[in-house]
Order: C-alpha cells, then sequence, then structure tokens
C-alpha cells in the first residue's frame, strides 16, 4: 500500500487494472470496523483503489496496512466529505483515470455489484452512473426514505430533469465531466456537494443511467455520517441554486413528476448496445 500526505500527489498503483482506466475513490471517516472488507472486496474487480482517510481517529488507516495494491490518502485533520471527495478525484485524474467510481467505506454499498456497474459503464462511458437502492427499500426507515424523496424532488426541480436516488454515493463519474474538477460548496458536508455535481450534470446534459441494487441497513452499526438536517441543508443550497436560475420554472413539472413515479427506469450492461459514449 501507499501513502500520500499530503494528498495531491500522483504514482502508479501495481498491478494491471480489471477494468482498465477506472479508479475507485472510497472516502473514509473512522470506518475501521468495515473499510477492510470493502477495499479486499473492491479489489477483486479494480486494481486503482484510492481510499481518502479524512482524519480517522479509530485506526481506520491501520486497517489497511498491510494490504497491496491501495492507494491511502490521508488529511491530517477532518476536512468533510467534499474535500475528502476532491483530493480522491484530483489523485485518480493524475493517475490517468478515464472514470471514478465512489462507494463508501461503512459497508453500505456491495462491491459484488461492481461488475453490473463497471459493465455499464463499459457500455455507456460518458455517462453518470447511480447504483439506485430500489430493491428492499423497506429496509430503510422510514423517515430516511421520505428525506431521499424530499431531496429527490428538490434536485430534480434544480436539475430540470428525474433523479432518482439522489443520495447514493455508489455512483460512476467520466473523467471528463470531472476534469477540471468542479469546485466544492461553501459547506464541508459532502451531501450538499454530491447534489451540486448531479445539477452540473444536469447542466451539462450529462446521460444518467440507474442500475438498481438492494437496500442495506443494519441496525446497530455506526451511526450514518448522514443527519436527518443535511436534507434542510440541501433543500437550502438548491432552493439557492434555483433563486440564481429564475427558479427553473420548466423543472417543476419534472419535480412534481418524481412524487408520483418512485422507481427509475434502470438498465443492466444487457439492455444496452456497444457505444463510445
Amino acid at each position: 500500500m501507499s501513502e500520500r500526505a499530503p494528498a495531491l500527489q500522483s504514482g502508479r498503483v501495481d498491478g494491471v487494472s480489471k477494468r482498465p482506466g477506472v479508479c475507485a475513490v472510497i472516502p473514509a471517516y473512522n470506518e475501521a470496523a468495515t473499510i477492510r472488507e470493502v477495499i479486499i472486496g473492491v479489489r477483486a474487480h479494480l486494481d486503482c483503489v484510492i481510499v481518502v482517510d479524512d482524519g480517522s481517529q479509530d485506526g481506520t488507516a491501520a486497517a489497511l496496512a498491510d494490504l497491496d495494491g491501495v492507494t491511502l490518502l490521508r488529511h491530517e485533520r477532518n476536512a468533510g466529505k467534499a474535500q475528502t471527495l476532491l483530493t480522491g478525484f484530483a489523485h485518480a485524474l493524475a493517475q490517468g483515470a478515464g472514470a471514478v467510481v465512489t462507494l463508501d467505506g461503512d459497508g453500505q454499498h456491495r462491491p459484488e455489484d461492481l461488475p453490473r456497474l463497471l459493465a455499464l459503464h463499459a457500455r455507456r462511458p460518458g455517462a453518470l452512473l447511480i447504483a439506485a437502492r430500489t430493491r428492499r427499500r423497506e429496509l430503510s426507515p422510514g423517515i430516511r426514505r421520505m428525506a431521499n424523496l424530499i431531496a429527490d424532488f428538490w434536485i430534480s426541480w434544480a436539475a430540470g430533469r428525474l433523479i432518482h436516488d439522489s443520495q447514493s454515493g455508489f455512483r460512476v463519474y467520466p473523467a471528463r465531466f470531472l476534469d477540471p474538477l468542479p469546485a466544492a460548496p461553501p459547506r464541508r458536508d459532502g451531501f450538499t456537494f454530491e447534489t451540486a455535481l448531479l445539477i452540473r450534470a444536469a447542466h451539462c446534459n450529462v446521460p444518467f443511467l440507474y442500475l438498481d441494487i438492494d437496500t442495506r441497513y443494519f441496525a446497530g452499526q455506526r451511526p450514518s455520517h448522514y443527519r436527518h438536517y443535511d436534507t434542510w441543508r440541501i433543500v437550502v443550497y438548491v432552493a439557492g441554486q434555483l433563486l440564481r436560475r429564475g427558479m427553473n420554472p420548466l423543472g417543476l413539472p419534472v419535480a412534481l413528476s418524481r412524487l408520483w413515479r418512485r422507481r427509475p427506469h434502470t438498465v443492466d450492461a444487457r439492455d444496452l448496445p456497444t457505444a463510445s459514449s
């Protein structure tokens, strides 16, 4: 495992990529209990794996100490998920990545879903892919499902297109969308930053595709970094974007349709012909 501090140095990750040109970026903050299993699972499908330890104090970095083929970047202090993602994106682009797949280090995203996501990326390399938690949604607490629906409504309004499972951090970003790197919003929280990425992608006419995955919720696990007031932060941020764009009246009917269209149209790679973008 290679380690970099400060976080923005470049270097090669050993091995021949199982999916050439794709790097995994995994933000981690106090994930010692789960990060090792997640990384081993991801390494089964990708050789370019970048973990950004955002000032963890529980031994997250030590849990990865003997794993090969992993690049560990560390923030000396907790900088928030937005900066953590930017650190990982910058390093992946410096490696020449053609795409970046993001997933969390707490185990809620299954590395076993990566082959389907990567196969879809191979068919549509220019699309932003979201692994949408459409299956077994009853496992998630009702208040979390309602918060996600509210976030989806506001983000769809600002984006001018239907956005499903906007709070899923399991995504594939084309490198040409990330280069040049977007600026982080003023707040440190990554949920607002990830929202900004979706709205920016929609305004840049980046195609969106959705892959259906299982909802995973473990009673007794580490409390989520997502707090209920984060939905309010997202709403305030999106409202500001709408005010700057004259409230985007054409986006409102789109967002309203989100209230009754609860499930996205999801696809698998086998559903699509081979395409260059």
